[in-house]
């Protein structure tokens, strides 16, 4: 995609990642940021201000959640998975009697969670699909869950004209931004209430550390969150924040590597006779391209495609050189998984893409290859 002051305003943002942290520094400081893995700090008289105790306070997680609220331009709570971020955004806004709206074709943990926890503390738990997700309206709802993209099916809704009604109706709005990091999507700046994120996926990008963040320009609301994490002892361990501070330092250069490969791609495994159909936001045909390109900066590196039956998407899998078989995505490793085995509302020879680091010409020959020897 052409560049805009959108594009210059993220390059600025991951310039001032690398080196806010830096402009603090001491002669003789490590540039490196180290891992604090105390659990008690000196302490004498009054505690005020001051670090006390482990499951409250830790430089290593303040260090990351500045970098954190740097690319969201935002204040921003770090904990240990993206599922323990989806749970502090949810349980900090919502109590008995209160009406939650979530996407019935998202994250299936978010849907479990909702039906199986939150109902049972009198929670009203209503499920919409993303494509049709505006449909009804917001009226009374307390809380609205939105994921656009939708995990796995790559479904878009209009995060600008939901945020916006969400709010005229008196509710909160949480986006969860996972495929796209902010670096592709910026739902606060779009009007959402609240992000949540699974940094464990491209903003780690190693496909070896648990972590996800909130993040929320309302003062009310990052309150509670942190009080929710101080409470529940949901906690990130420091080294995994640490892990992911440095994992976000090169998240915008393979970002754009791999948004720019899936690109490429995308268009050659759509015209490939053995694909039945494709999802990928940046393919003209796409059914959500046209709300892609006014919300997004980059079309993402997820794409779906159905090859038919399991059979079929298992064997495409498994025998290319240059995909790893596993669930998440993300990583700088390409990874892929037939989504229908975990219960997803998908084609059985439904298969989520994640494009990830590898030179883009030997990647797209490899997933040839794989496609040339399935029967068109």
């Amino acid at each position: 995609m052409s560049e805009t002051p959108k594009d210059l305003n993220s390059l600025n943002r991951a310039a001032e990642l690398l080196h806010h942290r830096g402009q603090g520094l001491s002669k003789g400081d490590p540039i490196a940021l180290p891992i604090t893995t105390s659990s008690m700090f000196h302490l004498p008289g009054d505690p005020t201000g001051t670090p006390g105790y482990g499951r409250v306070d830790n430089p290593t997680w303040e260090a990351l959640e500045d970098a954190l609220a740097i690319l969201e331009d935002a204040p921003c709570v770090a904990l240990p998975s993206g599922m323990a971020a989806i749970s502090a955004a949810l349980f900090a806004t919502l109590g008995t009697g209160k009406r939650l709206l979530v996407p019935s074709d998202g994250y299936y943990v978010t849907r479990v969670m909702s039906s199986e926890f939150l109902a049972a503390f009198g929670v009203e738990v209503t499920e919409r699909s993303t494509a049709q997700f505006a449909e009804g309206g917001f009226q009374d709802f307390d809380v609205v869950f939105i994921e656009s993209p939708s995990n796995p099916g790559l479904d878009l809704c209009d995060l600008r004209a939901i945020s916006a009604e969400v709010r005229a109706a008196g509710g909160i709005s949480i986006v969860d931004n996972t495929t796209l990091t902010p670096f592709g999507q910026r739902p606060l700046d779009l009007g959402a209430d609240v992000v949540v994120a699974s940094d464990t996926k491209a903003p780690g990008g190693h496909s070896d550390l648990l972590m996800g963040h909130v993040a929320t320009r309302n003062p009310e609301i990052l309150a509670r969150i942190k009080n929710w994490r101080k409470m529940s002892g949901a906690i990130p361990s420091p080294h995994a924040a640490w892990a992911l501070y440095r994992g976000l330092e090169t998240l915008e250069l393979r970002f754009t590597r791999m948004c720019d490969t899936a690109d490429m791609i995308a268009p050659v495994l759509a015209a490939h006779p053995a694909v039945q159909s494709t999802r990928f936001p940046g393919l003209p045909t796409d059914p959500a391209h046209n709300l892609s390109a006014t919300q997004m900066a980059r079309f993402g590196f997820l794409i779906g495609i159905d090859l038919g039956s399991e059979e079929r998407a298992e064997r495409f899998i498994n025998q290319s050189r240059y995909l790893r078989p596993a669930t998440s995505f993300g990583g700088v490793h390409s990874s892929a998984e037939r989504r229908s085995r975990w219960g997803d509302d998908v084609p059985a020879g439904y298969v989520r893409l994640s494009v990830g680091c590898e030179p883009p010409e030997a990647l797209l020959q490899d997933l040839s290859d794989s496609l040339d020897l399935l029967d068109p």
